[in-house]
This record gives C-alpha cells, structure tokens and sequence, in this order.
C-alpha cells in the first residue's frame, strides 16, 4: 500500500471505498495491495487511521490519496520505489520534493505526518548510485553527484537523456567526438545525467529529451536550444561562453610589427616579448 500526500492546492486527490482513486489535473500515483485493505480500515476515533490524519491536516493544504499497487506499476517505478517497501507513505510538494517512509504501519501514519510539518523529515531524493569508477570520456553523473559538478570550478557541459529516446541514442557517438576534443582540456567536461532514473534538480527545466546544458566555470547555466547537434556546433556552444581557468590552450593572434598576425605559440615567443617592449 502506498499512501500518497500533496500540499499542491490544485493536486485534488481522492479515495473511495472500492479503492479507485481520483486525481487532477496530475498523473500522480498510489498504490495499496488488495490484502492491505482491512489493515487501513483499522478504527481511530470512530474513523479509519487515514480518514482521520486526512481530516485533521486538510486545513493545513495537505490532500490525501490511496492507489492501487497493481494497477500502477508505472506510477510506482516512477518514484524509484520497490514492492517489498510497500506499506509506504508519500508527501509531494508543489516544488518537487518528495519525502517518504517505507514499511509504514497505520499507527505511525499520524506520528510520521506530524514529524514532517515540524520539519524533521528530510526529502528524498531518486538517485542511481555514484559509479565507483567514471573514466569514459562522457561521465555519468547522478542525482547524488550532480551538485559537485553544478559547483565545480569547471565548465561542463551537461546531457539529460533517456535510454529509450532515439535522439538521444543518435546523439551519444557525437557527445563521445566532443569529450574526446577536449580530453587535454581539464577545464572542460563532458556529462550525461538519465533523467529517468534520477531526480532533476530544480537548476534545469527538462522537458524533453536529450536536453543539454552548459554551466560555466563561474556559475553561469546555458541552454542549448539549438536544433544544429553536431559536433562543430556543440563545440562552438561551448567555446563561446566558457570561463579559462589557466592560458586560453587555442591559439589567438596578437599584433606585431608586420602586417600579418602572430599567434602565440612558443616559437614566437620572442617576438611576443618585442611587441610588449613597444
């Protein structure tokens, strides 16, 4: 059983007798095993356990549904939970954040709830597991690693994909020439985050795949919008606003006594020094 919360006004939930569930305007899920049933019908004050927490916090915006677990498979992986977790409660904020209690039994329903308006639940968070080894040219990046790369000093420039999207798929070979242009450059990294299988911190607004993203070494955050992903143009995206951390590795002409530009290169570095001189 899956006992689902929202504080969204406009999420309304419901629940009826049979176990059908309402809800609008969402497609938000909850899930309850058919034996589970008489357990959630167990009386407190005259009411069931969860008409009765349902009741009392109502006036606090929360609303309340109970699911079908059967019935939502779908529902129930997209919030990166298991069966064998089941009786479990959900809260949903309208920012996104969810908080949940595995395993929950019906008269630690109104304790855990209580716990979370006084704020001593923390949120949770759908993450894969950080890859204990991450030497491929595109790197995989995480719910639980994304922060260390969205606060690095680096510039990254950031994939997020499904694996059933087909763009995607046709997208990789050209991400892998990308990361491999820049594999002298560790200034420069190339990432991928499965949004499917991690939850999408609030910094990016993904709404469909692959969506990319370029975070500057000084905290700037760029999209691409371009329909142009090739390899040259991804390249140009990223070289146009990103931060050097150390001497520019491409070369740049500079002015000199004849009409031609210099680049700076170490063979000319003495003509560099001249320019200076005058």
């Amino acid at each position: 059983m899956m006992l689902c919360l929202s504080e969204d006004p406009l999420c309304l939930l419901s629940a009826t007798s049979d176990t059908t569930t309402t809800l609008a305007p969402f497609d938000l899920k909850s899930f309850i095993r058919p034996e589970s049933v008489d357990d959630y019908n167990v009386k407190f004050r005259g009411k069931t356990v969860v008409d009765y927490v349902a009741e009392k916090y109502k006036k606090e915006g929360i609303s309340f549904l109970i699911g079908d677990l059967e019935a939502s498979q779908g529902a129930f992986q997209y919030f990166g939970r298991k069966e064998d977790q089941v009786p479990l409660i959900i809260i949903q904020t309208p920012g996104g954040q969810k908080f949940l209690k595995p395993n929950l039994q019906t008269d630690h329903i109104t304790s855990w709830v209580k716990e979370y308006k006084d704020g001593k639940v923390s949120p949770y968070k759908k993450s894969e597991p950080i890859p204990e080894q991450n030497n491929e040219p595109v790197k995989v990046v995480v719910a639980d690693s994304i922060q260390d790369y969205i606060k690095s000093e680096k510039n990254v420039l950031l994939e997020f994909y499904a694996p059933w999207c087909g763009h995607c798929k046709k997208l990789a070979p050209i991400l892998d020439e990308v990361a491999a242009s820049y594999e002298k450059d560790s200034d420069v990294v190339i990432a991928k985050f499965d949004a499917t299988a991690n939850d999408v911190p609030s910094d990016f607004d993904v709404k469909y795949y692959p969506t990319l993203y370029f975070k500057t070494a000084s905290g700037k955050v760029l999209s691409y919008d371009d329909e142009d992903r090739t390899k040259e143009a991804i390249i140009a995206f990223i070289e146009k606003p990103r931060d050097f951390l150390r001497s520019p590795p491409c070369e740049f002409p500079i002015k000199s006594k004849s009409s031609a530009p210099l680049f700076l290169q170490q063979k000319n570095m003495k003509s560099v020094r001249e320019v200076k001189r005058k």
